[in-house]
Order: C-alpha cells, then sequence, then structure tokens
C-alpha cells in the first residue's frame, strides 16, 4: 500500500519535472522543426514515468552476522505492530478521484457518440453522422473513423472536404486517437496533479497543430485554402475525450498563425529531431539512474526479528550439531520472500527447520538512493548442543 502511494508521489515529480521542461524547450523546438517536433517531444512525458521503474541491476548477496541455535532454545513470538491507517485513507482517495475522472470521461465520450446518430458510409470512406456533435471528427480507438456532419458538401468546397479529410487521416496513420487515450488515462491516475490540466490542454493543441503541419507542408499553396476551411468551422460543441475534433475554436487564432509562419528548412529540423531523442534519453537516463532522491545514506539490510529456530528433536536425542547457510531475499517492506539453502552439513537434518524459521523473520529493508530497495542476505545457522542443559 506504501509501496504504491510513493511511486504516486515520485511520478507526480517525474511529471512535473517532465512539463517544466517541455514548457520551456517548445519554443527551441518550434523554431528547429515546427509544430510536428513539438508535438513528437511530449513523448517526454510517458518516459518520465515508466523509467524510474525499469530494474536496476540486482544487488549482490550479502553475508550477515550467524544465528546460533542451542538444543535448549525457545522460538519467540512474532509481535505483530499496529500501521498506521493513514496510508489506507489517502489510497481510499486517490482511488475515489480517479473512478470520478474516468466516470466523467467515459460519460462524456458515450454523450459525443450517441449524438452522431445514425452513421451512413460515404463513398470516400468516411462516414455522415445525422447529428453534429462537434464534427467533422476521428472517432473510435480500434477502428477509428472519419466521421463528418450532415452539411458537410454543403458547408465545404470539394477542396476543403479533401484537405479536412486528409486531415483526419493523418491523424489516423500517426495513432492519434490512442495518444488520446494515453492522455486520458493519464488524467484518471493523476487527476491531482496541478500540472496536468495544463499539460493535457497544450498536448491537444500541439497535436492539432502537427497535424495541420502534416497536411499543408507538402502543399504550401494550399495554405490559403486550409485557413478559410478552419473559419468556417468553429467547435462550439463540447469535446469528446478520445476524438480528434478538426474543429478547435479555442486555438484557432493559434493555427492560422502557425500556417502562416511555419516553414520548415532541412538542417534545423533534422538538428530538432537530434535535440528531442537527445532529451527523452538524457532525462529518461536520469529518472532511471535516480529512482529515488538520495536522503539517506546506503546500507544493507538489517535484522529486525529473528526467532532462532526450533532444534530437531532427534538431533537432540542423537546430539547431532551442525550448520546450514541460507540464503533469504528480502524485499522492500523488510519481509523475507524466499528461503533457500545454500549449504547443509548434515544434508537435511537441520534443512526444514532452519527454513521455516527463515519465512518468519523480519527485517529492515536496504536502502539504496534513499528508498527501500529489494535485496539478499546470506545467513549461517549454527546448530549446536548445550552441555549444561540435561538431556530429557
Amino acid at each position: 500500500m506504501t509501496e504504491l502511494l510513493d511511486g504516486l508521489l515520485q511520478a507526480s515529480v517525474w511529471l512535473s519535472l517532465a512539463t517544466l521542461v517541455l514548457a520551456a524547450a517548445r519554443p527551441l523546438l518550434l523554431r528547429l522543426g515546427g509544430a510536428a517536433l513539438a508535438y513528437r517531444s511530449w513523448w517526454l512525458l510517458p518516459l518520465m514515468l515508466v523509467a524510474p521503474y525499469l530494474p536496476l541491476p540486482r544487488l549482490p548477496m550479502t553475508e550477515t552476522d550467524p544465528v546460533m541455535v542451542m538444543a535448549s532454545a525457545l522460538r519467540a513470538p512474532a509481535v505483530l505492530t499496529d500501521a498506521s491507517q493513514w496510508p489506507l485513507l489517502l489510497l481510499t482517495v486517490w482511488l475515489l478521484g480517479a473512478v470520478v475522472v474516468a466516470c466523467v470521461s467515459w460519460r462524456a465520450q458515450r454523450r459525443f457518440e450517441h449524438a452522431l446518430g445514425e452513421l451512413q458510409p460515404r463513398m470516400d470512406g468516411s462516414w455522415q453522422a445525422s447529428g453534429d456533435p462537434g464534427l467533422p471528427a476521428l472517432v473510435g480507438l480500434w477502428r477509428p473513423r472519419i466521421v463528418v456532419s450532415p452539411d458537410f458538401e454543403q458547408r465545404f468546397s470539394p477542396a476543403e472536404q479533401e484537405l479536412i479529410l486528409r486531415h483526419e487521416h493523418s491523424h489516423r496513420r500517426h495513432g492519434d486517437p490512442w495518444a488520446n487515450a494515453a492522455l486520458a488515462v493519464l488524467r484518471c491516475v493523476f487527476w491531482f496533479h496541478p500540472l496536468l490540466p495544463w499539460a493535457a490542454r497544450r498536448f491537444l493543441r500541439d497535436q492539432e497543430l502537427a497535424c495541420d503541419a502534416r497536411t499543408v507542408d507538402p502543399h504550401p499553396a494550399l495554405r490559403r485554402l486550409y485557413a478559410n476551411a478552419l473559419l468556417k468551422a468553429q467547435l462550439v460543441h463540447p469535446v469528446a475525450p478520445m476524438a480528434c475534433h478538426w474543429r478547435s475554436q479555442p486555438m484557432l487564432k493559434e493555427r492560422i498563425a502557425m500556417l502562416k509562419e511555419h516553414k520548415r528548412k532541412t538542417l534545423p529540423w533534422m538538428t530538432g529531431q537530434v535535440l528531442v531523442v537527445g532529451l527523452c534519453v538524457g532525462l529518461g537516463t536520469v529518472a532511471w539512474a535516480g529512482q529515488g532522491t538520495a536522503v539517506a545514506a546506503d546500507r544493507d539490510a538489517i535484522a529486525h526479528k529473528m526467532p532462532p529456530p526450533s532444534y530437531p528433536k532427534a538431533a537432540a536425542e542423537q546430539r547431532i550439531v551442525g550448520k546450514v547457510v541460507v540464503r533469504v531475499d528480502v524485499d522492500t517492506e523488510g519481509r523475507a520472500t524466499n528461503v533457500r539453502v545454500l549449504q547443509a552439513s548434515p544434508a537435511g537434518v537441520f534443512d526444514d527447520a532452519t527454513v521455516a524459521a527463515a519465512k518468519q523473520w523480519t527485517f529492515e529493508p536496504a536502502i539504496r538512493n534513499g528508498k527501500a530497495v529489494a535485496s539478499a542476505l546470506k545467513i549461517p545457522v549454527t546448530y549446536a548442543m548445550d552441555d549444561e542443559v540435561p538431556t530429557p
């Protein structure tokens, strides 16, 4: 439970850093490679969220002090400590918030799809709706369809229709519906994050600007016609969370301004690609290597409670002594997750008793870079006779 909360906190920090870096780098990216490059830089967000959880090299096994077991040793009962209820409360609040945001998004998407009405196929491969909740748009995730409004032919000229359909086809080829779906998931998981609303709006705007650039760049002479088509359609309906809308009134001026100013050059464009790749790889490597800010010195796992094994009755009666060396894997909570016998002398006499006891042992987990990590301990257990204890 605490691991999940710590993971959310750490991911929120990396999400904030990635958002601030993208906000600062965006003007430079626009100059070097235009809107398409700025949109591609948003790959930094998922990379920064995933990189801290990629596995680091496995820690070597550490030897610890031996455990002495005498024939008269008694097993000490383990005492459970009462954990704080705050982690459970915080987890409940986060989960409720995520469910609420998911339900609101799902309802908005369903309302939009229901408002489309009956869909009729068109000769150009698109679909014509009987309603207009904000069309044209690319609708759907697994099999996205281009849906146009009932008055599509009356509102736009044939040349403008071709440009609009080309725009929506570009959305589909570049997987933008999946990007919007990933954004919807982020909104649910990080509903509490103060920078995410701005990042979501900027991401969707960069998505549209990049699609505009991909549509018009091959045909610069069509920029004016494309701008006229934008002016004819202004979105006044609420947008669907996972639909790529052609019309977007809040950024109409920005889209038209980008059409006037965007002129991509080969050398700066290539330089921009290298900059984006370097930015993603560099910050992703920092997030992977950091995996938590150092707040405490590194240390190995420390034994917390190690009740000694019970001396096997048969071995005690026959006055058999021996030694067992076990490997104990310790998780981030300090629990023994796996116990394996590495060496036993004599073989098979004390193995079961040692393993059974080791599974009940608890530890303070190892610390690396201020964060609890899984580790392994090599623990020798010696079985000896106490000659002062009379044999029953």
